[in-house]
């Protein structure tokens, strides 16, 4: 029977209970492709899965990971075959399909993408989902049809994944991005990325007015609740403000006045379940568009078995920019 290296999650009292095994491919769920890993990512809500801070796991037991890198061993999908590069984020993966932290995956073909040219696999996963979540925001503001000309663009939880492949895509494409964090040691990182201002996130993080000064006209917002609220009410007229993330909290307590004052609109991402076309449209952007120097400058890599200790770090705040798991 082949076995390979997995962390597996099984269901505890007082949240996941985690163990490095020998995981029986036999035992790997359905699927067209199997794929052998070689790079994975740790994103924000991998740390709550691991961690048990939210119900990200709804099968068990489970293999964690949302998304990995590798090539693919075995494929009955007409799209891809033995030897292919491929790309996985979302779609269930680490949720109620066994995940990304193991040596081997076995998915549905039409789940994957192919490894964009240019692109190798462990820059794919420094991208990583938090990464393709942050081009989805750019591409969602630029179909709005803001454009740098227009005004400033603020981006809240600068200093995480999400955060710094947007300030780095941003910059590029010309925007004068301001950054928001609560991490003050952080300001020439997000500097090196490009960022033209840095604000302390206590500035957006408290409950705000209903409308606030006019600030910008475009936003990135990864963290919800207060803080998208009061971007959004210092959103100039005719803006937009892409949101993609809950690390401040769920909740939106904020006012119609932006929407109906100044024609403000909020732009729903989400990258679990994004269709397929838009997916390729993602990746070939961040392939062509993405500063290589800046995407090393906010990468850092680490061993599978470091994963646990990481996933704790990046939900309290402790983890910069992107982190590759070494898979294979």
């Amino acid at each position: 029977m082949t076995s390979f290296k997995a962390l597996v999650a099984t269901k505890g009292e007082a949240g996941p209970d985690l163990a490095f095994t020998d995981f029986a491919e036999s035992n790997l769920m359905e699927g067209d492709v199997t794929v052998r890993v070689t790079h994975s990512t740790v994103n924000y809500k991998d740390g709550l899965a691991i961690t048990g801070r939210a119900p990200v796991v709804r099968r068990w037991p489970m293999i964690p990971g949302i998304d990995f890198a590798g090539r693919v061993e075995t494929s009955e999908h007409p799209e891809f075959k033995p030897g292919d590069l491929v790309v996985l984020n979302g779609w269930g993966t680490g949720e109620t399909h066994l995940g990304a932290y193991a040596q081997k995956s076995r998915v549905k073909g039409d789940w994957l993408v192919p490894l964009p040219a240019g692109l190798n696999p462990d820059e794919a996963m420094a991208i990583g989902t938090a990464g393709y979540t942050a081009m989805l925001c750019v591409l969602a503001l630029e179909k709005h049809g803001v454009k740098p000309a227009d005004g400033p663009v603020v981006v809240t939880g600068a200093a995480g994944g999400v955060g710094s492949v947007a300030v780095a895509l941003l910059a590029k494409a010309g925007w004068h991005v301001i950054a928001s964090t609560g991490r003050a040691e952080e300001a020439e990182y997000l500097k090196g990325l490009g960022a033209a201002e840095i604000i302390d996130r206590a500035e957006l993080s408290a409950p705000g007015r209903p409308l606030g000064k006019e600030r910008w006209i475009a936003g990135v917002d990864a963290v919800g609740s207060h803080t998208l609220a009061n971007v959004l009410s210092m959103t100039k007229y005719g803006g937009a403000v892409a949101a993609c993330g809950l690390a401040q909290g769920m909740d939106l307590p904020a006012s119609v006045a932006p929407f109906i004052l100044r024609g403000v609109s909020l732009l729903g991402i989400d990258s679990v379940m994004c269709p397929k076309p838009r997916r390729l449209e993602a990746w070939a952007r961040l392939a062509s568009d993405l500063d290589r120097d800046r995407l090393a400058l906010m990468s850092t890599r680490i061993p599978l078995t470091d994963v646990i200790d990481t996933a704790r770090a990046i939900v309290d705040g402790k983890v910069r920019g992107r982190v590759v798991v070494e898979v294979g």
